[in-house]
């Protein structure tokens, strides 16, 4: 062209071609896209990367719930480990329980094998005098006192759920023979379901470690209401302890007295014992006792009749101590399961909290470097 001769053309002209040809390639260059220039979410399908002054709001609108929610779980994962604490230490206490209840029915095993001989021993020499007695003589049966026996409190698993229903089941099969039925509660948590469904004559406490004198109030009570005729029957529902993680609900008549249920009644012990760090219960089964033998020729300085009749209240006391006895175990091992349970789930759930915490913050953190070299290279 004439503008880039140079015989043909200026100084001036020249220096102004020269200017407009770098404006040219500055301003081709500006189209062109520098590696540098790229961000790292560029690889994968992203935008080109921005301006630090554009990215600013895209790093608060993601980043900070985010970190929230870091913090959520956080507190979330403290809490659960405070509740296992305590669901530990309830378990802990629940078995210091099941031991003493255990010391205190050994403590009470001689007089109650004794009795057991001495009241065999009685019914087999009375057997030919055709003894009768008001707590062992069989009637019609036109009203039934039924005696259900639950925990004072919650937190044991189905405990009190399985005895309620046991219980509601009997009742359903009184109503269904048209036999009237009055109810005595032994345990608060009973009493508060029955009492505003059927006829609650009594509600009495079980408490934690029964007591003679606890289980002769009620014995009074059970037999003054037999002898007044006010039931025909006494029926008790209790929990029969198993093991450590399994109870049974029972049903037992308790009066009239069975001669043949006295003599060949068993028992059954069970000692809680620890093995590999872990709580085990090991059953040892009684046989019946002997009834005592006496001689033929033995005098008795009361009538044998009169000494029966005042010995069978006291076997009566010592049966439903028992039965409050088993079931407050039963109560202590389903309490015991219950809080391994929860203290097992504990764990799970902070496993799982501490899992999702950790890949929340390895993912903000993530996302913080990516937007921090992206920035530096822009």
């Amino acid at each position: 062209p004439p503008f880039l001769c140079p015989h043909h053309s200026s100084p001036d002209t020249m220096l102004r071609a020269v200017l407009k040809l770098a404006l040219c390639v500055a301003a081709a260059s500006a189209f062109q896209l520098s590696p540098s220039t790229l961000a790292p979410s560029s690889f994968r399908g992203g935008a080109l990367c921005q301006s630090p002054a554009l990215s600013a709001p895209v790093r608060s609108r993601h980043v900070g719930p985010v970190m929230g929610n870091v913090k959520e779980l956080r507190d979330r994962v403290t809490s659960v480990k405070n509740t296992k604490k305590i669901t530990s230490a309830m378990r802990l206490v629940a078995a210091a329980k099941v031991r003493r209840a255990q010391d205190a029915v050994l403590k009470t095993r001689p007089f109650s094998e004794t009795l057991q001989k001495v009241l065999g021993g009685l019914i087999q020499r009375l057997k030919k005098d055709n003894f009768d007695s008001p707590l062992m003589s069989e009637r019609a049966v036109d009203k039934v006192l039924l005696v259900v026996m639950t925990g004072d409190r919650g937190l044991c698993g189905g405990y009190n759920t399985y005895a309620i229903k046991k219980a509601e089941q009997r009742i359903k099969e009184l109503e269904d023979a048209n036999i009237a039925f009055d109810m005595i509660c032994i345990g608060n948590k009973g009493g508060q379901y029955f009492k505003k469904r059927v006829n609650v004559v009594e509600v009495y406490p079980i408490g934690n470690a029964p007591t003679a004198e606890e289980a002769t109030a009620i014995a009074d009570t059970l037999l003054a209401t037999y002898l007044a005729g006010d039931a025909d029957r006494v029926e008790l529902l209790y929990t029969r302890f198993t093991s450590l993680i399994s109870s049974e609900p029972s049903l037992r008549t308790m009066l009239p007295l069975s001669p043949t249920g006295i003599e060949s009644e068993g028992d059954e012990i069970f000692t809680m014992t620890s093995k590999d760090g872990e709580f085990a219960v090991d059953a040892e089964k009684l046989d019946p006792a002997e009834p005592a033998k006496f001689p033929r020729d033995m005098i008795f300085e009361q009538d044998p009749e009169q000494i029966l009749s005042a010995i069978l209240p006291l076997y009566f006391n010592g049966q439903l101590l028992r039965q409050m006895q088993e079931s407050v175990a039963s109560e202590l091992a389903a309490r015991m399961t219950a809080m391994q349970s929860a203290s097992d789930n504990a764990s799970d759930l902070i496993t799982d909290l501490s899992r999702q915490m950790n890949r929340q913050r390895q993912a903000a953190i993530t996302q913080e470097i990516a937007e921090i070299v992206a920035g530096a290279n822009s």
